[in-house]
């Protein structure tokens, strides 16, 4: 933490909801005592899956947009105490039928810091085993499972074909350690 003037005096909450919360939090500052809308989230890991020169990505239904996107796998961190390591692995089997034996940090990134505290961890996942996938959720069900070349992937980060944050950062991650 940097030497910041302004102090977290606490939060109320307005809504507990399945994932998140939603926080009246107050502060203060130089000018005094303020409020901001604070959206608390347990965190998520995702991961780049390569297997050879390809990655795997996963097509998914997204209620708060009404679409589908492609994103790389990801899943939030919905157990108490398990190590992102242990996170990712399980997501990674009920996602894309996959178990990495190489697992490494990649990057890590918060996504909407203006309001929502969500932490995210992703990791490169590589020397991939099949297992039979452990299908989680409905979107889970009907999402759609692509190998996909890792620089059409690349492309599609860059091109605007995916448009989840973590994904194009973890893709444009990955190319960059692969030496792309």
């Amino acid at each position: 933490m940097t030497d910041s003037p302004f102090t977290f005096l606490g939060d109320e909450v307005i809504h507990d909801g399945m994932v998140v919360s939603f926080r009246n939090g107050r502060f203060s500052g130089p000018e005094g005592e303020f409020s901001r809308d604070i959206v608390r989230h347990p965190g998520a890991v995702s991961a780049v899956a390569i297997d050879g020169d390809d990655l795997y990505l996963v097509r998914q239904y997204r209620a708060p947009l009404d679409d589908d996107l492609w994103e790389i796998p990801a899943g939030k961190k919905d157990v108490v105490g398990e190590p992102p390591e242990e996170t990712i692995v399980r997501e990674l089997e009920e996602e894309i039928g996959m178990r990495p034996r190489t697992l490494e940090p990649l990057i890590n990134l918060h996504h909407s810091p203006g309001f929502c505290d969500e932490f995210q961890e992703i990791f490169l996942a590589t020397d991939l085993e099949p297992v039979e996938r452990r299908v989680d959720s409905i979107e889970e069900q009907f999402m759609v499972v692509q190998r996909t070349p890792i620089d059409e992937a690349i492309a599609m980060a860059v091109d605007g074909r995916i448009t989840d944050a973590k994904s194009i950062i973890g893709i444009l991650a990955a190319a960059r350690r692969l030496g792309r």
